[in-house]
């Protein structure tokens, strides 16, 4: 299993940007994707899920309205559309899902909000 974010890193306050994450080396649509991010300093905090079958999504808090999560099963990829950035949205994003008990994650990719 690989899972390999890509996006844009820098961006303004108030921005937006789109991060993805294609997956390989398993069914993908079957699995529910997740976006993790960890700021400097702080422990790893879950950001959004969406769902296999039906792509119904759910958000934490502190991001809920402002980003939005998105899946293309044809493309094995999933999107995190953020918009309305914040400094505290900086972080470095994974993406992460859980299969037999384990959980994949990629490598990372460095998100920073600054002006």
């Amino acid at each position: 299993v690989q899972l390999v974010e890509s996006g844009r890193n820098l961006v303004q306050p108030g921005g937006s940007l789109r991060l993805s994450c294609a997956a390989s080396g398993l069914p993908f649509s079957y699995y529910v994707m997740n976006w993790y991010r960890q700021a400097p300093g702080k422990e790893r905090e879950w950001v959004a899920a969406i769902t296999s079958v039906g792509g119904s999504t759910n958000y934490a808090d502190s991001v809920k309205g402002r980003f939005t999560l998105s899946r293309d099963n044809d493309k094995n990829t999933v999107y995190l559309e953020m918009n309305s950035l914040k400094a505290e949205d900086t972080a470095v994003y994974y993406c992460n899902l859980r299969r037999a008990g384990r959980d994949y994650w990629g490598h990372g990719t460095q998100v920073t909000v600054s002006s």
